[in-house]
C-alpha cells in the first residue's frame, strides 16, 4: 500500500455498522486530523466490515494520512487485516471486541463511541461501572482511555493517540493490561468470547452490587 516502514501508523476502526460509522467517522476524523498535524508523516490505515466497506471508503477520502482502507471483501484480506495490526503503532476504535483484538496484537489504542440521544440515557441509567472497553473490564484496570458520549471530542481523543504515539506511558500502561487480559481469556475450555462475557459480567454484578 506505500506505507514506509518508518511511518507512525495510526489503525482507525469507526465501527462494523452503518449507524455507528455515520456517529463516529465524522469526531474520529476531526481527532485524525489533529494528530496528523502534531505527528509528520502519520499514515491512517482503516479495515472496513463488508457492510459497510463502501461507506467507510467515501467517508474517509478527505483524511489527512492517505487513508489506506481495507475492504474485506479482497482475497487477501485476512492477511492484510492481521499485518495492519501487528505494524500500528496505535489505534482509534470504536467500542466492542474489537479491543480484544488490538490487545492480542499489542496495539496500543484509544476507544470512542458515540450512540443515539435515547440509547445513551437508557444505557447510561443502567450502567454500573465506570468503563466500557472490554480490556478495562477483563483486565480490572483503566488502562485504555475512553470517549463515550459527549467526551468524544477531537481535542482530547487526538492527545490521546499522540500521546501513544510517542511513546508515552500510557503505551506501558496498556501492555500490562493486555498481557493480564490475554492470561484471563487464555485459561479454561471456553471460547475466549464466552469467557469474556463471563469477566463483563463478574465486574458488573460486583458494580451492582455497590449500590
Amino acid at each position: 500500500h506505500g506505507i514506509a516502514p518508518d511511518a507512525p501508523l495510526l489503525l482507525v476502526l469507526p465501527g462494523s455498522r452503518p449507524g455507528e460509522v455515520q456517529r463516529l467517522v465524522p469526531p474520529f476524523g476531526h481527532a485524525v486530523r489533529r494528530v496528523a498535524d502534531a505527528v509528520p508523516g502519520l499514515r491512517v490505515v482503516v479495515p472496513a466490515a463488508p457492510q459497510v466497506a463502501d461507506m467507510v471508503r467515501a467517508a474517509v477520502r478527505g483524511w489527512p494520512g492517505g487513508p489506506v482502507v481495507l475492504d474485506p471483501r479482497a482475497g487477501d484480506a485476512a492477511l492484510a487485516k492481521r499485518a495492519a495490526f501487528r505494524a500500528a503503532d496505535a489505534a482509534l476504535a470504536a467500542s466492542g471486541t474489537v479491543s480484544l483484538e488490538l490487545a492480542a496484537a499489542g496495539t496500543p489504542m484509544v476507544i470512542g463511541y458515540d450512540m443515539n440521544w435515547l440509547s445513551r440515557r437508557i444505557i447510561g441509567a443502567m450502567l454500573k461501572v465506570d468503563t466500557v472497553t472490554l480490556v478495562n473490564l477483563v483486565s480490572g484496570t483503566r488502562a485504555v482511555p475512553e470517549f463515550l458520549g459527549d467526551a468524544l471530542r477531537p481535542e482530547p481523543v487526538a492527545a490521546a493517540v499522540a500521546g501513544l504515539l510517542s511513546g508515552g506511558p500510557g503505551r506501558t500502561a496498556q501492555e500490562a493490561a493486555f498481557a493480564v487480559t490475554m492470561e484471563r481469556l487464555g485459561k479454561g475450555a471456553e471460547p475466549p468470547g464466552l469467557r469474556a462475557a463471563r469477566a463483563v459480567l463478574e465486574v458488573a454484578g460486583q458494580g451492582a452490587g455497590t449500590d
